[in-house]
C-alpha cells in the first residue's frame, strides 16, 4: 500500500484528477481517496511510489508520502485545482 497526503486536494474535481493521474501511471491500480483527511492510498504491483508521486505532481498537486495512520490535515495552498474551492 502506498499512501500520500495531498493537502492541496480540496474538492471532487481534485479527487477525479488525482485518480486519473494514478490510473495513467498504472491502469490496474486500486485507488482509495479520502478527501476529508487529504489521503490517497494506492495498491499496485506494476508501479512504485516514485512513479505515482510524479504522476500526481504532473497533475498539479503536491503529494507527500505518508507513513502510518492518517494524520489530521494541515493547511495546503488555498484554492485547489480550479481556484474556486476553499
Amino acid at each position: 500500500m502506498i499512501s500520500f497526503e495531498v493537502n492541496d486536494m480540496t474538492c471532487g474535481h481534485c479527487v477525479s484528477m488525482i485518480t486519473k493521474a494514478v490510473k495513467n501511471a498504472d491502469k490496474g491500480a486500486q485507488v482509495a481517496i479520502d478527501l476529508a483527511s487529504k489521503r490517497v492510498e494506492i495498491s499496485s504491483s506494476a508501479a512504485d511510489a516514485d512513479e505515482f508521486k510524479a504522476a500526481i505532481l504532473d497533475a498539479g498537486y503536491t503529494p507527500v508520502e505518508a507513513v502510518g495512520a492518517a494524520a489530521p490535515p494541515t493547511a495546503g495552498k488555498s484554492g485547489g485545482c480550479c481556484g474556486g474551492c476553499r
